[in-house]
């Protein structure tokens, strides 16, 4: 009985390390798939945490991109409004130059298509103009008055009723030039 007794002992060691070993090898599977699943999604989490930094990184520069683009064009409009300003400036402070202002003068009452009108001038332009009426009678018959009129220079005119007006004033002249002039600095400038 005794060798019955080992006989079922052995088997039962026999299976029992069988088991052990079948358990060792199933659960150094399961580490291994653990270790495996861990490395997935750390590699998982690399590549996501890398995208994320490299989206983030060209947003910055897109970003430092865009505020140079707007400094600079903040840069070349503050250098065009200066030429423009001084423009103006020159404009203003410019002595009258008698043939200039009877030429825009008579287009500004040219323009009316009345026989007599009123024009308005700046105030350094008043004696000029009324200078050009006492010397061309036939000038002087189509003007009603002279007033001022707070311009750089030019001329503005009306007729008789106030009811039409040409405008030939420095002002008006710089505002319809400068579309067509902006590119061209610009472009000499920039």
């Amino acid at each position: 009985m005794q060798k019955i007794s080992e006989a079922v002992v052995d088997k039962v060691k026999t299976e029992a390390r069988g088991l052990v070993t079948q358990a060792e090898k199933t659960s150094q599977e399961e580490v291994d798939k653990a270790k495996r699943q861990r490395e997935t999604r750390i590699e998982a989490q690399k590549h996501r945490m890398l995208a994320e930094a490299e989206e983030e990184a060209a947003r910055i520069l897109s970003q430092g991109s865009l505020k140079g683009h707007q400094k600079l064009s903040n840069a070349k409009a503050a250098i065009v409004d200066q030429i423009i300003d001084r423009a103006r400036k020159a404009l203003a402070e410019a002595p009258s130059d008698r043939k200039h202002l009877l030429n825009l003068v008579n287009e500004a009452l040219a323009g009316l298509g009345t026989d007599k009108g009123r024009i308005y001038v700046s105030p350094k332009d008043i004696g000029t103009a009324r200078e050009l009426l006492k010397a061309d009678r036939k000038l002087a018959s189509k003007v009603i008055e002279v007033k001022e009129l707070n311009c750089m220079g030019g001329v503005m005119a009306e007729d008789s009723e106030g009811k039409l007006g040409i405008d030939n004033t420095y002002d008006t002249r710089l505002e319809m030039l400068l579309p067509r002039l902006l590119p061209e600095i610009s472009k000499e400038l920039f």
